[in-house]
């Protein structure tokens, strides 16, 4: 047997690697596969909605101050005590008061024993001057005395009215029935009244009825009306989902950081009383909602075939419309012309134009043949390989597929 050289082995190395190489590039032709996405056109409902933060608070809330200034002698509510309107919650000191009233009281006597007597001087000199023994100037400043009496006379009953008005603010009560959220003061403090109205307590009026003040976006605010639907959570019970409606949307601006909104209230029924006042509520508004209605995913409306998708055989049998839904009945990708409606941008209302429970084709997915398109370039392998499938995607329900080999 004849010994083989050095170049014979190498050239046995070189017919094997291209050997190899061949068979790989001719393994890696894989045959083309067309996948198609299906959906069903079918009852379903549409919703559109915005979201936003809000904070929940009592609908109705009191701030309960007091008009006059003084120590706080007695309080009887706690935080969350539950009062009556008209009951007593907090006392002032008296004693001030009593003795500003009293000097009142003291001022209002002196100025009637004022009047006794100017009446009476009045009646002499009214008397004389009827009968001539005195001037008119007499008897005109008589009468002139007479009436200022009668006027410090009145001016002194209403500083004693006002004097008792203050003393009755000295007993503080609630103005309406409710719960105690706040306190604002304890025993022995002291509160001026001087320039405004110190605050007390904040009283709920009934924390089954609760309302979320949500700050909408500017560029959201105009698809919100009086009545949508609205869901909401909260932190503090992740699990729950809470219902209410849109009550007002306020008219006023916020501007903050260059941002604006506006607020919108939601009424948020709390009979279960979870919802605290101050919690934080992640808010959505549906701003339309259309249910029980015929509806394909949105993406369906874009599927047009073309002739890569088809083999041999098959045919488009097209119609004119500016909006078509396809079907795959049997070697034929056939149009349907339809009317649509409200959409969502996921999925699409159908008026007319096609039957309820039609399958239509909505997306399609081409995979394999990598092998010949590198063979095109060369096979170089230094060169970038293409993409092994070519696909587009949508949203939406697939309810089936359709393949072809």
């Amino acid at each position: 047997m004849k010994k083989i050289g050095k170049k014979g082995w190498i050239a046995i190395g070189v017919i094997a690697v291209i050997l190899i190489a061949w068979l790989l590039l001719r393994g890696g032709k894989k045959e083309e596969k067309v996948t198609f996405e299906t959906a069903k056109v079918e009852n379903t409902s549409i919703q559109t909605s915005i979201t936003a933060t809000g904070t929940i608070e009592p609908v109705t809330e009191v701030t309960v101050g007091t008009q006059v200034s003084g120590i706080v002698s007695h309080l009887y509510v706690d935080y969350n005590s539950v009062v009556k309107k008209g009951q007593v919650i907090a006392e002032l000191d008296r004693t001030n008061l009593i003795s500003e009233l009293n000097a009142q009281k003291a001022s209002l006597a002196s100025a009637q024993s004022s009047l006794n007597y100017q009446q009476s001087n009045y009646e002499r000199y009214k008397t004389l001057y009827d009968k001539g023994l005195v001037s008119a100037d007499e008897f005109e400043s008589a009468r002139l005395q007479y009436q200022q009496a009668k006027e410090q006379v009145a001016q002194s009953r209403e500083s004693v009215q006002r004097a008792q008005t203050n003393l009755g603010y000295a007993t503080i009560t609630s103005p309406i029935d409710g719960i105690i959220l706040s306190k604002s003061v304890e025993e022995g403090q002291t509160v001026a009244a001087s320039f405004n109205t110190p605050e007390l307590f904040v009283i709920a009026q009934d924390l089954t009825d609760m309302r979320v003040i949500a700050d909408i976006d500017e560029a959201d605010i105009g698809g919100v009306k009086e009545g949508q639907r609205v869901s909401f959570t909260v932190d503090a019970f992740p699990d729950d989902t809470f219902e209410g409606s849109v009550t007002q949307v306020r008219q006023e601006a916020t501007t903050e950081s260059n941002v604006v909104t506006y607020e919108v209230v939601i009424s948020a029924p709390n009979a279960d009383l979870k919802l605290k006042p101050g919690l934080t509520a992640n808010v959505t508004i549906y701003t339309m909602e259309k249910n029980n209605i015929l509806a394909v995913p949105a993406k369906a409306l874009r599927f047009q075939p073309n002739e890569a998708l088809l083999k041999k055989g098959e045919s488009i049998s097209d119609c004119e419309g500016d909006h078509k839904l396809w079907t795959k009945e049997g070697p034929v990708f056939k149009a349907y012309k339809v009317e649509v409606g409200t959409s969502n941008g996921v999925m699409t209302e159908i008026v007319s134009g096609i039957p309820a429970g039609t399958e239509v084709l909505a997306d399609f997915d081409i995979s394999g043949g990598a092998a010949p398109e590198m063979e095109q370039q060369g096979g170089n392998p230094f060169m970038p390989r293409p993409r092994n499938n070519n696909s587009r995607s949508g949203s939406g329900n697939s309810n089936g597929q359709q393949s072809r080999k």
